[in-house]
């Protein structure tokens, strides 16, 4: 996720063993939150856990995810990226085969997801920043971005019937197994290009501290308000009557229309005006969340998640891209891996401390459209540092 607005390497320099690294690890270490609909319904029902502590599991993994980011900012530009990426594919694959043993314990399960998470968070690091000298990191963000939605596709298709029959361990067993079938891939981790001098002296003015506290406000609202709802999509369906078997694959369409909205937002992008696509994406999303507010039967609600889904990948490339547009010291892009986890961290806890209080989805989906709206309003706002290379 990490972008620059030019590359210091030539295109051959990019390798397609990079690529499909950054590919694959992207996609397999936040599976959590990918299938997160159907982990949470399983949650539940195997551990007998409510509302409030689905969302803390989820704040804990994702919590940790989001802390290897900062602790990432000690290593980068020291450490050899090969060797970060054995330790962290280390810790990832041995937090995943050894959760089973825990449970159901629901206190020692939070400790080793946490553990887990922070593997997971890392070798996510190496994937952004082994992309960012890409000739075009926006197509790359693009691919991803898909790379993430197909494997979400095939989880929330897969695992109601791995859940049926081996229960809740087979789902951290796989993604143990999956990792471990990947490792090779660790070589394609690659190194970023040495800083730029900072490319604006306005850097260390207000206005790049109005330009933070807004571009921060936008990204960190728009993710929790994506992962409130998504974390308990399973849930609106039942309120909806809607069978719990027929729930993977609405679930599973919706995440192929998230797919459609990645790939068309990688072939618009530099085609159409990118202040446009966001009005676009943004309504879009504004009006599936208004929809998953209101929807009392299935029709209602496959259309609003799928359109919530769609909007929610199609909007995403170019909230980046504006923000990297917005600065080119490039600082507060390679933050975004921080204030995303952390989004999505506090998203799916104070859905479940809502639902937790006696307040119904609605409520959880009225929130979500604020804070969609609010990232909007932030984006917009935020102001253009004046680069002076």
């Amino acid at each position: 996720m990490t972008m620059t607005s030019t590359s210091p390497h030539p295109p051959t320099a990019f390798p397609k063993l990079t690529l499909t690294a950054l590919v694959a690890f992207a996609a397999i270490t936040p599976m959590a939150l990918l299938v997160a609909p159907a982990l949470a319904a399983q949650l539940g029902m195997e551990l007998g856990i409510g509302p409030a502590q689905i969302g803390t599991y989820f704040f804990v993994e994702n919590g940790a995810f989001s802390a290897a980011s900062l602790v990432s900012l000690a290593w980068l530009g020291r450490a050899n990226v090969r060797v970060v990426g054995l330790v962290a594919l280390a810790i990832f694959i041995i937090g995943n085969l050894t959760t089973p043993l825990v449970l159901p314990d629901y206190t020692s399960l939070l400790f080793i997801r946490a553990f887990t998470g922070f593997g997971g968070g890392t070798l996510m690091v190496l994937s952004m920043v082994s992309g960012q000298d890409a000739e075009n990191p926006d197509r790359v963000f693009g691919y991803w971005v898909v790379g993430q939605l197909v494997a979400g596709a095939l989880g929330l298709f897969l695992l109601p019937h791995l859940f049926a029959a081996f229960g809740l361990k087979s789902f951290y067993l796989a993604l143990g197994v999956i990792t471990l079938l990947l490792s090779p891939l660790y070589r394609g981790f690659l190194a970023p290009a040495s800083s730029q001098p900072s490319a604006s002296a306005d850097a260390s003015t207000g206005r790049f501290v109005v330009l933070a506290i807004l571009a921060v406000a936008a990204i960190l609202a728009f993710y929790i308000a994506i992962g409130g709802v998504w974390t308990f999509a399973s849930m609106a369906a039942s309120q909806a009557k809607i069978a719990n078997e027929a729930v993977g694959g609405i679930l599973a369409v919706a995440s192929l229309f998230g797919i459609a909205g990645a790939m068309l937002a990688t072939y618009l992008g530099g085609r159409l005006g990118r202040r446009a696509m966001l009005i676009v994406g943004y309504a879009i999303l504004l009006l599936s969340l208004i929809g998953l507010a209101m929807s009392s039967d299935r029709t209602g609600y496959t259309a609003a998640i799928c359109s919530f889904k769609f909007a929610w990948t199609f909007v995403l490339p170019f909230i980046v891209a504006e923000v990297a547009g917005r600065d080119p010291t490039g600082r507060l892009v390679a933050s975004t891996t921080l204030i995303i986890g952390t989004g999505l961290s506090l998203g799916p806890l104070f859905a479940g401390l809502l639902l937790g209080s006696a307040w119904g989805l609605s409520a959880v989906f009225t929130a979500a459209t604020l804070c969609a709206l609010l990232s909007c309003i932030c984006l917009f706002a935020s102001p253009k540092l004046q680069s002076t290379v």
